[in-house]
């Protein structure tokens, strides 16, 4: 999937997390985490977002999240609608 914008999903109440996801001429995917929880869930929530960031077909991109205690789900969520957002797509794989 191609990255023509910056898409952003989620808020910043609790429980969730916001995802923007924005493209990237090269360096693969760098993910930038901020959450209180980090040093716990940090490498979890990191493997989270670049799973379904690489199963979208995503080669380059620049990801914030700013986590607020989001379940694996919920970050899985955001995720993709960030990123189907940052691609303009609205053709939907669930």
């Amino acid at each position: 999937m191609v990255l023509k914008t910056v898409g952003v999903a989620g808020t910043l109440e609790s429980s969730d997390a916001m995802i923007t996801v924005e493209p990237a001429n090269q360096g693969g995917i760098v993910i930038d985490i901020s959450s209180s929880v980090k040093r716990q869930f940090g490498r979890q929530i990191e493997e989270t977002v670049l799973n379904t960031i690489k199963e979208l077909g995503v080669e380059n991109a620049n990801v914030k999240v700013v986590d607020k205690g989001a379940l694996n789900y919920a970050l899985i969520a955001r995720t993709k609608a960030a990123v189907y957002r940052a691609a303009e797509s609205n053709d939907y794989k669930f």
